[in-house]
């Protein structure tokens, strides 16, 4: 006997309450968004603390969170996102990747002529030749350049008033057009020799080395080196200067001086050193 239901109102109650069950369970599950939020909320991190860990701007962050994916692009973009903001936050990206799949009408398909970044990168710049360096350099060589050549030049001019300084020898100063004695006739005394050769306004010394070898230094009134070296046993050198001669001697027993045409006799011993000074007026030790 019918009891007036219709076939639909007979079917089984356990069908009905699977599908009330499904319905409640989509319900509360909670948005892509306010999952992240949640979560980022229960590991005690701030936005400013996920935007450092992955790079994600803030306002993109922000607008993640309230289940606005416009800022991001693009889906491809915006599953990039989920997925690196999921993992700070330490959820599954695949579960919130399946959701943002189904609720935005599937996986989008792979575009590779555009690059796919999970989350926005700074990229270094990139640097050129670093010039001021190279120019830096080139003029630390040209300075150097032009120290070592004045130096150079330096010394060149130092030898050159040395050279002008010291006085020819007596035999190099003798005239080419004297003409020569006959060997009969007897040779000038050299002392005579060099008080004719000695001018009265300048003081001349000439020091020679007779018993042995000698290191001399010579020197005019402005302190200018005129002779600065070692004499041979029968080398000599002439020096000249408007008011006076300062000598060193390294060995004075080996030298034989005259000043201004007249020989020094003075005792100097073998191996002695002697600082001797001669003006206009000598002979007389300085």
């Amino acid at each position: 006997m019918s009891n007036g239901n219709s076939p639909e109102d007979e079917r089984p109650i356990e069908n009905v309450s699977e599908d009330v069950s499904e319905d409640v369970s989509e319900e509360a599950r909670p948005s892509i968004g306010r999952a992240l939020q949640q979560a980022r909320i229960a590991a005690g991190l701030t936005v400013d603390d996920i935007t450092t860990a992955t790079r994600v701007r803030i306002a993109i962050v922000h607008a993640i969170e309230a289940d606005d994916f416009t800022p991001c692009g693009g889906d491809v973009y915006a599953r990039g996102h989920i997925r690196t903001l999921a993992k700070a936050v330490r959820l599954d990206p695949a579960e919130l990747l399946a959701q943002f799949d189904a609720e935005h009408g599937g996986r989008p398909a792979p575009t590779p002529a555009a690059p796919l970044f999970e989350a926005e990168r700074i990229r270094p710049e990139r640097r050129g030749p670093n010039w001021t360096a190279a120019m830096v350099a080139a003029i630390v060589a040209v300075i150097g350049f032009v120290g070592f050549t004045f130096v150079k030049g330096d010394d060149g001019g130092s030898e050159a008033s040395v050279a002008e300084g010291a006085q020819p020898t007596a035999g190099e100063s003798a005239s080419p057009s004297a003409k020569p004695q006959k060997p009969a006739d007897p040779k000038p005394d050299p002392t005579e020799s060099a008080i004719a050769a000695a001018p009265r306004d300048k003081v001349t010394v000439k020091v020679t080395a007779t018993d042995g070898r000698s290191w001399i230094s010579a020197k005019d009134h402005n302190g200018r080196q005129l002779f600065d070296g070692l004499l041979k046993q029968g080398d000599s050198e002439t020096f000249q200067d408007n008011e006076k001669i300062n000598l060193v001697l390294g060995d004075a027993g080996a030298i034989e001086l005259y000043v201004n045409g007249k020989k020094i006799e003075d005792d100097f011993q073998p191996g002695a050193v002697e600082r001797l000074t001669y003006t206009k007026g000598d002979p007389q030790v300085g």
